[in-house]
């Protein structure tokens, strides 16, 4: 009786050890994606501020070019703000399909990296 006591409190112990390991290698690959996503956000931020510098700079350029061609600065200003009021309304009809859509697949991406890495060998270990 003794013996089965002891088994059991030893299966205990072993279940509450295996418990706490899955625990905290949840907690470990949970903070693996998390810094992931995070990280491939933060080089696309970076990536789209860079642009957005360079374009807001060009596009100053163009407005005085305009400007000088008109002989009226300020309506070289109106047609290059006309002009990002369209594309304003052309991203806006879209949007779904050219922002919402690709960062939803990046992120489900990432945080599944591991899970299709898995799929594609085991599909290549099948053939």
């Amino acid at each position: 009786m003794e013996n089965i006591a002891t088994n059991i409190e030893l299966l205990y112990k072993k279940a509450e050890q295996y418990s706490k390991t899955s625990f905290e290698l949840l907690q470990l690959n949970t903070i693996d994606k998390i810094s992931d996503v995070i990280s491939s956000l933060s080089v696309v931020i970076s990536i789209s501020i860079i642009v957005a510098m360079f374009t807001l700079f060009i596009n100053i350029g163009i407005s005085l070019y305009i400007g000088k061609l008109l002989n009226d600065y300020a309506m070289g200003f109106f047609l290059v703000s006309g002009f990002y009021f369209i594309v304003a309304i052309v991203v806006y009809l879209f949007r779904k399909s050219l922002i919402k859509i690709p960062i939803d697949n990046l992120i489900v991406s990432k945080l599944l990296k591991d899970k299709i890495i898995a799929e594609n060998e085991s599909n290549t270990n099948n053939i």
